[in-house]
């Protein structure tokens, strides 16, 4: 590992522990060469999950488009950080967990949309309406009679 204040090659680990629930490996770090420590994180390699979106076009997974739609509903909610991380770890598992080489994106977002419920009904129905593209009020209005019973 190369140091990333000198570029030296000269580094070695001198603390690890498990990190984001026993997902990754947190690694401290000490340069022999300039003697500076510095944290690395190890997560395991999924092979590349490609996404089917609603027009067909496929793309490769990628979880910050996820935590950008999450984000947005969750906009201006008493919603923590480390809620929305945890929502979407728990999304990501049951994304890979499926072992497939391919998955719809409608799939992502019913299993968004499970999750979110429990967290914020108010994030639920912001993230409902631009998922589920509510064309009319009464669209919008069924959905939100489902949250409200």
């Amino acid at each position: 590992m190369k140091c990333p204040f000198c570029s030296s090659d000269n580094t070695r680990v001198i603390d690890s522990r498990p990190a984001d629930d026993n997902t990754a490996i947190r690694r401290r770090r000490l340069c022999d060469d300039c003697q500076k420590r510095f944290t690395t994180y190890e997560k395991v390699e999924t092979i590349p999950l490609i996404v089917i979106k609603k027009d067909n076009n496929r793309e490769q997974y990628d979880r910050s488009k996820l935590e950008a739609g999450v984000l947005r509903a969750c906009h201006k909610r008493p919603v923590s950080a480390s809620d929305i991380k945890k929502l979407i770890d728990e999304v990501e598992v049951e994304i890979f967990s499926a072992e497939v080489q391919e998955i719809k994106s409608s799939v992502i977002g019913e299993y968004v949309m499970d999750k979110i419920r429990d967290l914020d009904p108010v994030a639920y129905v912001r993230f409902a309406s631009v998922y589920r593209e509510f064309k009319d009020v009464n669209t919008f209005m069924n959905e939100l009679k489902k949250v409200l019973s």
